[in-house]
């Protein structure tokens, strides 16, 4: 009786980041802030790697990540929608940079951001498939999905950073030039 080898399974990992940001002035203009949803892509993310491509739908150059041996770049297509004060980004399409021997990297991004009664909250989730790169065909798939969900956790702690630092600071500014005396305009 002859031993088969298993199929290769496909990788799959995910990493989720919540957020709470408290915000102090200016609480009641934030379903506003986020109709401006160019302002806020813009602020959640590295406008020298984000291009518009039309209203609501975006290409972003994530930062080049280095997974053992391999450095890759992924560059991902967002859209964005408004569910009543809610402005939610999605992974619409996602193409890599570095791999060119995996046909079927898949990467999956949803996030969201709300007003609540002591600012903003969100959450994001990044997950991704991949089949086993044959130059890694050598590591354990269990140490590459560990890796995998390593790089991810870092990806979104980098965002979850950025937003805490760079998504108020444009919030007050957004405030201060929209408003007058703290009132937002019609």
């Amino acid at each position: 009786m002859a031993c088969r080898l298993p199929l290769a399974m496909p990788l799959a990992f995910s990493s989720s980041q919540q957020l709470v940001l408290p915000v102090t002035e200016g609480i009641d203009l934030l379903p506003a802030y986020l109709r401006d949803e160019q302002r806020v892509v813009a602020s959640l993310l590295d406008p020298l790697h984000l291009v518009a491509l039309g209203p609501g739908h975006y290409r972003y150059r994530v930062t080049k990540v280095q997974v053992f041996q391999l450095q890759i770049q992924p560059i991902v297509e967002l859209q964005t929608h408004h569910r009543g004060d809610r402005l939610e980004l999605e992974a619409v399409d996602c193409q890599l940079e570095g791999l060119g021997l995996v046909d079927d990297f898949q990467l999956g991004l949803t996030s969201w951001l709300q007003p609540s009664d002591q600012g903003l909250e969100g959450e994001a989730t990044l997950a991704v498939t991949v089949s086993q790169p044959p130059l890694l065909k050598l590591v354990p798939p269990r140490v590459l999905e560990a890796t995998g969900r390593s790089v991810l956790s870092g990806i979104l702690l980098g965002m979850r950073n950025r937003v805490r630092l760079q998504l108020l600071k444009d919030f007050q500014q957004w405030r201060l030039n929209k408003g007058h005396g703290g009132q937002a305009e019609s």
